[in-house]
């Protein structure tokens, strides 16, 4: 007996013993790893690669057993509002236009589906368009308007591109409203679509946990507690209801190693300390011009489409530890029977496939520096190299090998990291293994085979084509031009109203949204890059003639504007404006207040204006119609954009785009 226990003691200090056994029973199902489009215009570039490369990126995101190999889909329900990185635009304008053809959400969707055709898909509203309120500024003063708003997108989803919507949303990181959300399960049931689940509510998971105990009606309409950025932890409430939990929106950082490591450590310890069953990356593709917020938050980058050029990062590969391994319906062994803690830093997950009863074991090791997410903040632990002693049980005991797959994020020689290399097979000996375990690593150990790393050679990167124009003729009729970046109002390609036009980028949105974040006045697209001191550039414009709503209308061209994202509308600048009020002026900020210099002159509407403006250092010279109005006016110092807007919300038409010169 005395000897049994020494040899214990002496193992123990070499390896700890971690035992993954299902005899008592399979934990939780597992519902998935995915990515989030939106939240918003995150993928805004996407759309403007060439077929062949946007081919690349999209097997790289949802190509099954390739790269990220990604469950879950989530998208913005645009709604014509600022959400974080731009406006997407909404399937309804208005009230009385219902059209399928508006923004890339459900392109995007769609080549998801082709890939792989169970992948799940998610929507989630940011901000709503004004109809939906009556003039409110609120979604949920007419529920039934709003769930009518939600279904029509569903059903649309259904209708023109044949996709399936598995899981809906109410709007993203606001208060929630009981009373709504029981409505839009009634009219999700009244249209036939009871198999679309109800997620809620995308902020945090205490005030909907409280309700949900609290609501028995509440509680059968949501079928999954979703909360954001929840930093591996549920609370007591949420564990209580006894409803699926998920970390619906995660990550948002930085895809360099560090970034990698966030994304390892929070895909396993979400479930590990959490008891959550999805994890969904916000972003998905970081597909948005640098200089506006949170540059890189994506599992990768593709920022280029004039040049081909994109990034395959670290979180990529990452996920696939886990996705290409794994299926949603899959399930969990429980903590302490199949998962849990590492006893020197790191975590373990085991999950068992629902059909072929495979095992895949996904451990990690990420220290505390290299693993840091935007947010919360992490509270400090240590991670030491080690030893761990496995033991299979139940089914498992007669497992022989297991296929290694391993991700060395950090190295102490400084070393390049190395991410999802196949390293043969681990031996299972009478339901025992010993693995070696540095720190910043991660390791798959499956009874699948079948994985491909995934990879593609991207081109060279390139700034910004200049010179450049665009006269939109080449687009069809509802999408969006290439490049430009929308952060307040909707930009579509539409025929134009004028005869001596074609089509024209066209301001679509009617009024104010019920905003989600920095609502303004003006409207503002963008383009380029945020470097740009020096640029010559030109437009036409038509005014419309809405003088029965608006006593007068004005649109502008631009250049080093600051800001994008919810701070646009504090952007400065250098603005050149005209208006039907009768003048002109040139000012350094969107908002108008800073008056740099201005004159008069009729400005007419339905008649077109050409505006150029060419700024050299510290002056600016701009001309309407090839005739100078204003030479050498001092502007100070600046970089940035090129934009184009208009001061209100109403169809202003711009037409032949010609960047003749930026740096």
């Amino acid at each position: 007996m005395r000897i049994a226990v020494i040899l214990l003691t002496v193992i123990s200090a070499v390896s700890a013993q971690y035992i993954v056994d299902d005899s008592k029973g399979l934990g939780p199902t597992f519902d998935g790893i995915g990515g989030l489009s939106g939240g918003g215009a995150t993928s805004r570039l996407l759309p403007s690669y060439s077929i062949e490369v946007v081919d690349k990126i999209l097997d790289l995101l949802f190509k099954p057993n390739f790269a990220a190999s990604l469950h879950i889909l989530k998208v913005e329900i645009g709604g014509d509002g600022q959400s974080t990185d731009g406006t997407e635009s909404s399937h309804m304008h208005s009230e009385n236009e219902e059209n399928y053809k508006t923004g890339y959400e459900w392109w995007l969707m769609t080549e998801a589906k082709k890939r792989n055709p169970n992948i799940k898909l998610y929507g989630l509203p940011w901000a709503y368009p004004a109809w939906v309120g009556k003039g409110s500024g609120s979604p949920y003063k007419y529920p039934n308007v709003t769930a009518g708003y939600i279904i029509k997108w569903i059903t649309g989803a259904k209708r023109v591109y044949n996709l399936s919507i598995d899981y809906v949303g109410i709007w993203n990181e606001r208060n929630f409203d009981s009373t709504y959300i029981k409505t839009l399960r009634k009219a999700l049931d009244n249209a036939s679509l009871q198999h679309v689940q109800i997620v809620a509510a995308d902020g945090s998971f205490s005030g909907i946990s409280n309700d949900v105990l609290k609501d028995s009606e509440l509680s059968k309409a949501v079928s999954i507690l979703g909360a954001h950025y929840p930093g591996t932890n549920s609370n007591e409430n949420a564990r209580k209801t006894g409803k699926k939990l998920w970390s619906s929106e995660d990550y948002s950082t930085y895809n360099d190693d560090t970034g990698a490591g966030c994304w390892a450590r929070i895909l396993n310890q979400n479930y590990v300390n959490g008891n959550m069953t999805s994890t969904i990356s916000w972003n998905l593709i970081a597909s948005y011009y640098n200089g506006l917020p949170y540059y890189r938050d994506g599992l990768m980058t593709a920022i280029e489409p004039w040049s081909g050029h994109f990034d395959i990062n670290g979180p990529i590969y990452i996920s696939a530890h886990t996705t290409q391994f794994t299926q949603p319906g899959d399930n969990y062994l429980p903590v302490d029977s199949g998962s849990g803690h590492l006893m020197k830093g790191g975590s373990y997950v085991s999950l068992v496939d629902s059909k072929s009863k495979d095992l895949t074991i996904v451990i990690e090791t990420m220290s505390h520096d290299h693993s840091k997410c935007i947010r919360p903040s992490l509270l400090p632990y240590m991670v030491s190299p080690q030893n761990a002693h496995f033991t299979l049980k139940g089914s498992f005991l007669n497992i022989n090998e297991l296929y290694r797959w391993d991700s060395q994020l950090f190295n102490t020689d400084e070393t390049d990291p190395q991410y999802f290399i196949q390293n043969g097979t681990v031996k299972v000996n009478n339901g025992e293994f010993t693995i070696d375990l540095p720190v910043d690593h991660v390791m798959t150990l499956s009874t699948k085979k079948g994985q491909i790393k995934g990879t593609y050679e991207s081109s060279p990167s390139k700034s910004f084509p200049v010179p450049y124009q665009d006269d939109f003729e080449g687009y069809e009729e509802y999408s969006e031009a290439n490049y430009f970046a929308d952060q307040y109002g909707v930009y579509e390609i539409r025929q134009s109203k004028h005869p001596g036009l074609g089509k024209v980028m066209m301001q679509v949105v009617p009024q104010h949204v019920i905003s989600w974040c920095g609502d303004s006045d003006q409207t503002i697209t963008l383009i380029g890059s945020n470097t740009w001191e020096a640029v010559s550039v030109s437009v036409q414009v038509v005014l419309p003639d809405v003088h029965d709503v608006i006593s007068s209308v004005g649109a502008f061209i631009a250049a080093r504007i600051s800001s994008g994202g919810c701070s646009t509308h504090g952007a400065s600048g250098v603005f050149f404006w005209i208006n039907t009020a009768g003048f002109w002026n040139i000012t350094a900020d969107l908002g108008g207040s800073k008056h740099l210099t201005n004159g008069a002159m009729k400005i007419l509407s339905n008649t077109i204006y050409t505006l150029t403006i060419d700024i050299e250092d510290d002056k600016i010279t701009a001309a309407i119609d090839g005739k100078s109005v204003a030479s050498d006016v001092s502007i100070g110092s600046g970089k940035g954009f090129v934009a184009m807007g208009t001061t209100g919300y109403f169809p202003a038409e711009f037409n032949d785009f010609k960047l003749a010169k930026a740096s």
